[in-house]
């Protein structure tokens, strides 16, 4: 990143914060010796690592590292409003559900619809491949571990049928849900004009890293985000990316949101097939940064999704606080009772041909959509009633909507969820599950 920030290391603020009240010659620079000047100089230095020799490198956070501290206010429960607006929608809860197919089909896009959030279907998988996809997802649901990857490649090995794409589309709308699909950038450039002449609401540019400048063979047809964000009629949303640059750039070209994170979701093994992502929380805050600049430039305010790794609703408030308008979320919605992963739950380039980057993984069913959603919650391990963690955690940092949450006290804390849980982790229950 190019973007040079003042920011103070946080354990420099730690030392003077100690210090100040004995070092009274702080707020007098003349007098400070040199030892406390190199400590709280402002510089970009200050935040690197010596990786090597002539190799300095940026330290970043994950979700489960950081912490969301207590101000000087609170709110009551009903004062809170944790709603956001994607496109032309506006929506009362902060989730999107992952256009995986083992979460999102089209009873669970308009169910999500109806409890006041956004579903998006995969379209190039089992929905828009097969006319009755639910045999399809039986056989995924009743095969052994070893034969799991095969059978995968072998289903996803059937063609996208166009009609189908269109029969999802319409069946979600006739239901009275958000029809909200995901493709791939080869898939925009092949389905575009299909998707134009179609009933649907928004579209979100998936892949595992998008970048609005791609290199392709010669004679082969390439994606420009730019034109592609002029030529359709409906809102793109578009992702995956993790740097203040890419995210720049990407609002340049004209996205209506932005999805953030590589590789850490619960299904997904990029990080160790590929070795790239960045941890959630300093990716998030990276492109925030790049929403707030360019929102002063244009006048436009472009949504910030943060996408993988999200399990808890700790986990959402925490991706709030770092800068998310909203949260993309997959392996909780697949332990719904009537998610079509029946109880299982796998990454989108799980069945790649040439190079699978993502595993099946058993999550069970915990209970119905909307208990997951809106409680009331049954479970004691924070992944029910999402929507009842955000509004208590706002209320509590007195937060009244998203922007204020966004502005919430963070501290590094990696014994956050270890700290005095001895009991919780050897019975298994709460936090230690």
């Amino acid at each position: 990143m190019n973007k040079k920030k003042d920011i103070f290391n946080s354990q420099i603020l730690t030392f003077t914060h100690k210090l100040k009240k004995n070092l009274l010659f702080l707020d007098k620079p003349w007098l400070m010796p040199p030892l406390v000047v190199n400590l709280i100089r402002k510089d970009e230095k200050l935040m690197n690592i010596e990786l090597g020799l002539n190799r300095k490198v940026r330290r970043a956070y994950g979700i489960d590292e950081i912490a969301l501290v207590p101000g000087n206010r609170t709110l009551d429960y009903d004062l809170t409003d944790p709603s956001w607006s994607i496109g032309d929608f506006k929506r009362e809860v902060p989730i999107v559900a992952s256009a995986m197919d083992s979460v999102v089909d089209v009873n669970t896009a308009v169910e999500l619809t109806k409890l006041g959030s956004l579903g998006v279907i995969n379209m190039e998988g089992i929905q828009t491949r097969y006319e009755n996809p639910d045999e399809i997802l039986n056989q995924i649901a009743s095969v052994g571990k070893n034969d799991f990857v095969p059978l995968m490649q072998n289903i996803y090995s059937e063609p996208v049928r166009e009609e189908l794409i269109l029969q999802r589309i319409n069946e979600v709308k006739e239901k009275g849900g958000i029809a909200a699909f995901s493709g791939t950038p080869q898939a925009a450039i092949k389905y575009k004009e299909t998707l134009n002449n179609s009933k649907i609401d928004l579209f979100f540019l998936q892949g595992t890293v998008v970048s609005t400048e791609h290199l392709g063979k010669e004679g082969n047809e390439t994606l420009n985000i730019s034109d592609l964000c002029k030529s359709m009629r409906v809102p793109i949303i578009a992702g995956n990316c993790v740097t203040y640059d890419v995210a720049k750039l990407l609002m340049q070209a004209g996205v209506a949101g932005l999805m953030v994170g590589i590789g850490p979701g619960a299904a997904c093994t990029s990080r160790g097939v590929l070795g790239i992502g960045i941890p959630q929380a300093t990716a998030i805050a990276d492109c925030s940064a790049a929403r707030d600049d360019y929102f002063k430039e244009s006048g436009t305010y472009i949504p910030i999704i943060g996408d993988g790794g999200i399990v808890t609703g700790g986990d959402i408030c925490k991706c709030l606080a770092c800068g998310a308008d909203a949260v993309m979320i997959g392996s909780p919605i697949a332990k719904s009772s009537k998610a079509p992963g029946k109880g299982f739950h796998w990454g989108m380039a799980t069945p790649s041909p040439i190079l699978p980057r993502g595993t099946r993984i058993e999550v069970g069913s915990t209970g119905s959509l909307k208990r997951i959603i809106q409680g009331p919650a049954l479970l004691d391990d924070g992944t029910h009633n999402l929507l009842g963690a955000i509004r208590t955690s706002m209320s509590t940092l007195g937060a009244k909507n998203i922007k204020e949450m966004q502005k919430v006290e963070i501290v590094i804390a990696p014994s956050l969820l270890t700290e005095g849980k001895v009991y919780q982790k050897a019975q298994q229950l709460g936090m230690g599950k």
